[in-house]
Formats: structure tokens, sequence, C-alpha cells
């Protein structure tokens, strides 16, 4: 029992990653404000539509809209219609300051019960004529303070996911996988290049096979993501692409071996392969997406795994995920290996 702890830990790591991971709620966030398009000098009302909010519930409501880094305008009456739906009354000044005639605003909601929320850039000023120097006065800088904190454990509310982050535990941590999984492929195929061993080819192939697996689980995942967010499950970025270039490489392995009728070859021509599709692993995965631009996080100039994207809450999940996938990427390997060794056995005796 003690020599198998490591496969316990994975089985107990990847129910946590399933239980709190999709069961956690999200924290309360904004889905719509109508309108979007407010001018300047006129009283206006905004209705906003909430996601796990409690706007009638509470008790203490406040609510801002904010223009730069500084500059902020309470609203002047609150008005909850249900627990997801309230109208915001705000007397919009003449002007605000700046040299433009067009801002864009951010919301700020806070209450007692579900703390603050934000939606950046969530309404669009526009003032006839400008008047820098006197706007700001009708503005107040003062800092927000005595904002409520959520209670309980939750995820952050992001408006472009939503509940797709929950995709944050499996589509990442399976690319991590898939890239330790490669990675301890190679160094057995270095290893049977070195001392020609036929065991560590069988752990090569037995690795490489898991490590595909979770290279089309993370295209799969990715896909499903990419819909959500871009609005397609294939937009061609070049994220998507450089990593089904990646998959059709080490899909070809497994070709270039199968055409191969000599095992000594097989397994000595495979591991140069191995090696090789490593080698534009990296390329193909970390450097060219970063060199264009790209929707997907990470490259391209577009951050990904920030503090916005992935709070502590979340990296309590994240990061045992991503070891509760390895050692399962791991166990697989070792009883497709297994299985392997006996297939040889059964052959030798025939």
């Amino acid at each position: 029992m003690l020599k198998h702890w490591w496969k316990i830990l994975a089985v107990l790591i990847l129910l946590y990653t399933f239980t709190v991971g999709l069961l956690v709620p999200l924290g309360p966030g904004i889905t719509a404000i109508a309108p979007q398009s407010l001018t300047t000098g006129k009283v206006v009302q905004l209705k906003i539509e909430g996601y796990n909010s409690h706007y009638a519930s509470a008790t203490e409501k406040s609510a801002w809209l904010k223009v730069g880094k500084n500059l902020t305008l309470p609203a002047t009456k609150i008005e909850a219609a249900s627990e997801q739906d309230m109208l915001l009354t705000f007397e919009i000044p003449a002007h605000f300051p700046g040299e433009k005639k067009v801002a864009s605003a951010s919301l700020i909601l806070d209450n007692d019960i579900d703390g603050s929320s934000v939606k950046p850039s969530a309404v669009v000023l526009t003032q006839e004529t400008l008047a820098p120097e006197g706007a700001a006065l009708a503005w107040s800088t003062a800092t927000l303070t005595g904002l409520h904190d959520k209670s309980g454990m939750n995820f952050p509310f992001r408006n472009i996911l939503a509940e797709t982050i929950r995709n944050t535990y499996f589509h990442v941590p399976l690319w991590f996988g898939m890239m330790i999984l490669f990675l301890v492929s190679v160094i057995y195929s270095i290893r049977y290049l070195l001392y020609l061993q036929p065991k560590d080819d069988w752990k090569a192939v037995a690795f490489t096979r898991v490590g595909v697996l979770y290279g089309m689980l993370g295209l799969l995942t990715g896909a499903l993501w990419a819909k959500w967010t871009w609005g397609a499950y294939w937009s061609w970025d070049i994220k998507q692409n450089m990593s089904a270039i990646a998959m059709l490489i080490y899909l070809a392995y497994f070709v270039l071996r199968g055409s191969l009728d000599d095992m000594e070859k097989q397994a000595k021509i495979g591991a140069v392969f191995n090696i090789f599709a490593f080698a534009a692993l990296i390329p193909l995965l970390f450097v060219i997406p970063r060199l264009t631009s790209s929707l997907h996080p990470g490259n391209g100039g577009n951050p990904g795994l920030g503090s916005e994207d992935l709070d502590n809450t979340m990296r309590m999940v994240f990061y045992p995920a991503i070891i509760g996938w390895t050692l399962l990427g791991v166990w697989m390997s070792n009883l497709l290996h297994r299985m392997d060794r006996i297939k040889e056995y059964l052959f030798d005796r025939m």
C-alpha cells in the first residue's frame, strides 16, 4: 500500500479538484448595464443586472461611476427590484476633466452581503464642450474606503469568462501535465540511444501516448473555452494553430514507428524523432505565439494567469490540479508500459 501512495494522492487531488472546482460558487458580478452610452449634464438611470448578487437583501448599498484613476461620482438613488436587478440614478456633471469629449467610466457596486464588484469600462460618457479647468470640481477625488468584503469562499467573477472560469482547473493543468509527460518521454528516448535498453523505449512510447492524450484534451477544452469567449470553437488564433501543429508532429511519431517492421530500427528512429518533436514543441507553444498578436492569454501581449485572472482562492485549486493531472498521467503511462512488457513477454513465448 505504501508504494502506491502517489496514486492515492492523485485520486484524492483530482476528487478535490472536481468537487471544489465545480461546486464553489462564483462571487457576485455585473452581467449587463443599460444604457451604455451617456451624455453629460443629465440625470440618467442605469438598469443593472447582477450575477450571484443580493441587491434586494442587502441593507447597505453604494454605487459609483469612476473615470480615470481617481475621479468618482456616487449614485444619488439606488432601487433594488430583485436580487439580480437594480436601478441606479446618477446626476452626471456637465463636464469631466481631460481633453477628450468621450471617456469610458467603470461601475463600482458595494453592499454588505456581496462586497464590492466592478464592471470596467461599463459606460461611455460624452460631453459636448470641454472645460478641463473646472470639470474636476464636480467629481470626487477622494479614495473609496470602507468597502465591504465578501464572506465565504468563492471564485472571482470575470465578465468575459463567467462560469467557464472553472475550465482553468482542467484546460491549463492538462497542458502542464502534457509538457511534463513529454519531457519524461524524451529523457527515456535519450537513455535508449545511450544504453540501447528496450525498456527505455517502451517507457518513452508510453509517456508519449498519454502526453498526446492530454494534448488532445487540452485542444478540446480550449476549443470549448474559445467558443464562449471568442465566439467560435476554432478562431485560427496563432496559439491554436501552433498547438495543433505540435499534436500533428507527435501523431507523426506513431505513424513513423508503425511504418517500420524492425523493432530495433523502430526504437532508434523513434527516439530520434521524439527528441526532434520535443525540441519543436518549445518554439511552437512558447516562442512563436509571443511574437505575434494573439487572443490567447499569455501570448502576443495578452497577459495570462495574473492576479486579475488567478486570485488566491483559485490558486488553492489550480496548483493541486496540476499535481493531480500530472500524477494521473504518470500512472496511466506506467500502466501502458506494463501492458507493452506483457505483450512482449507473450510474443517471445509464442
